[in-house]
C-alpha cells in the first residue's frame, strides 16, 4: 500500500497535485500554514496507488510518495 506525505509548510496550494492526481487522493484543506496558504491534504489516503504524479508536479517539492 502507498501512503502520501505532504509538507504543509511548503505548500502554496497551487492546486496541481489535486488536479492530476488520478485517483482524487489530494484536496485543499481548511487550515492554513504559516505564509496563509491552506495547504493540501490527503483527503482519500487509502485510495493512493503510488503513481507520485503529485509529487512529480508540485513545483514546491512539498511532497513525497512511498510504496
Amino acid at each position: 500500500m502507498a501512503s502520501v506525505t505532504i509538507r504543509s509548510e511548503s505548500c502554496k496550494s497551487c492546486q496541481y497535485c489535486v488536479k492530476y492526481c488520478p485517483k482524487e487522493v489530494l484536496s485543499v484543506g481548511k487550515e492554513v500554514n504559516s505564509k496563509g496558504y491552506q495547504f493540501i491534504v490527503a483527503l482519500k489516503p487509502e485510495d493512493c496507488v503510488g503513481c507520485a504524479m503529485c509529487a512529480q508536479i508540485c513545483p514546491e517539492a512539498a511532497i513525497e510518495v512511498y510504496k
